[in-house]
C-alpha cells in the first residue's frame, strides 16, 4: 500500500453497514471534519429542487458565461451521505474544471430501495437539461459523475439517457464505481478487511440496496448486454479495492463496444482513497487530473465557455 495512505488507512477500518443508523452517524462527523470554505475558493453555493430533488449548484465566481455542467452523485453505499458529502470534491471540481457542479440528494435505501436512487439521479439530469438557461451552463458540455456509489448511478443514469432518448451527455467520470452485484470477480472475494470499504462492505451495500428484488442492468450496469452508443469515459479504481476488477471489466467492455474510455488502477491505493487521505500525494495527483480530464472532454465536446446573452 502507498506508504501516506497506510498511515491514513489506520483510521478508517471498513465501514460496517450492519447498524444504518450507527453508519450514517460516522458518516456525518466525517463530512463535519471535512467541509471545505467555499468562499474561499470564489464559488457561489446554493441549493434547489430539481423537479422535487434536492440539488446543490457549485458555480464558480467570474463574469457570466455559459458553463460546462456535471451533475455528480454522491458515493456512500447506496446507504449513506446527502448533499454534503462530497462539498470538498464538488467545490474542486468547479474550480479546476471551470464547470457548473450539480450535486443531487438522491433516496437512500434500505428505506427508499432500488430504483428510487436512480430515478431520482434521472429526474435531476433532466431537470438539469431542461434548466440550462435558468443554471447559466452549455446545452452542448453536459455529463454525469460519481463515485462509487454514485459511480455506478452515474453509469446507470447514462444508459437510461440513451435508452429513454434523454439528454446528451458527452461525457462519464466514474470513480471506483458499484457497478456489479454478483460479486464473482476476484477482488470482490478477496478484499475482507482492506480500508473503508472491503467485501463484506459490497455484500451489504448490495443487499441494502436491492432489497430482495433481482438487479436489472441499470442498476447493476455490469449487467448490461449492448454498451454501444454510450458517452465517452473516465473509469477509476484503486488496487485494494473489492469493487477494482468490475470497473477493469466495464472499462474493457465500453471500449470493445466502441465507446472511448480511459482508464487508471491507482496503485497501492484503497477505495476511495482521495476521499480519506486527500492530502495524500496520490490523492492530490489524483484531484488534479480529474480536472483535467474533465476540462479536456468539456472542450472538445463544446469549446471554450461561451459569453452569456445580453441581459441573461
Amino acid at each position: 500500500m502507498d506508504p501516506e495512505l497506510r498511515v491514513a488507512a489506520a483510521a478508517f477500518p471498513p465501514d460496517d453497514l450492519s447498524d444504518i443508523a450507527a453508519a450514517r452517524r460516522r458518516n456525518r462527523e466525517f463530512e463535519e471534519s471535512v467541509r471545505p470554505d467555499t468562499a474561499g475558493q470564489l464559488l457561489d453555493v446554493h441549493d434547489l429542487s430539481a423537479d422535487g430533488v434536492p440539488i446543490r449548484v457549485y458555480a464558480p465566481a467570474g463574469p457570466p458565461r455559459r458553463r460546462p455542467v456535471l451533475v455528480w452523485f454522491h458515493g456512500g453505499a447506496f446507504v449513506l451521505g446527502g448533499l454534503a458529502t462530497d462539498d470538498p470534491r464538488c467545490s474542486r471540481l468547479a474550480v479546476h474544471a471551470d464547470a457548473l457542479v450539480v450535486a443531487v440528494d438522491y433516496r437512500l435505501a434500505p428505506e427508499h430501495p432500488a430504483p428510487a436512487a436512480l430515478e431520482d439521479c434521472y429526474r435531476a439530469l433532466t431537470w438539469v437539461a431542461g434548466h440550462l438557461a435558468l443554471l447559466g451552463g452549455c446545452v452542448r458540455r453536459l455529463a454525469v459523475a460519481g463515485a462509487s456509489a454514485g459511480g455506478g448511478l452515474a453509469a446507470g443514469t447514462a444508459l437510461l439517457a440513451r435508452d429513454r432518448g434523454g439528454p446528451p451527455i458527452v461525457f462519464q467520470h466514474l470513480l471506483y464505481p458499484a457497478l456489479d452485484d454478483r460479486l464473482l470477480t476476484r477482488s470482490s472475494r478477496e478484499s475482507a478487511g482492506v480500508p473503508v470499504f472491503d467485501s463484506n462492505s459490497a455484500v451489504a451495500m448490495w443487499r441494502h440496496y436491492l432489497a430482495g428484488q433481482p438487479a436489472t442492468p441499470y442498476l447493476a450496469p455490469a449487467r448490461m448486454a449492448d454498451l454501444a452508443g454510450l458517452p465517452p469515459a473516465y473509469l477509476v479504481t484503486a488496487e485494494h479495492d473489492p469493487l477494482r476488477d468490475e470497473g477493469i471489466e466495464y472499462a474493457t467492455r465500453l471500449l470493445a463496444a466502441g465507446v472511448a474510455c480511459e482508464l487508471h488502477v491507482v496503485p497501492g491505493a484503497f477505495h476511495a482513497f482521495d476521499t480519506f487521505a486527500p492530502n495524500a500525494a496520490v490523492s492530490r495527483n489524483a484531484d488534479l487530473e480529474y480536472g483535467r480530464v474533465l476540462s479536456d472532454a468539456f472542450r472538445i465536446a463544446g469549446g471554450v465557455p461561451e459569453p452569456m446573452p445580453a441581459g441573461a
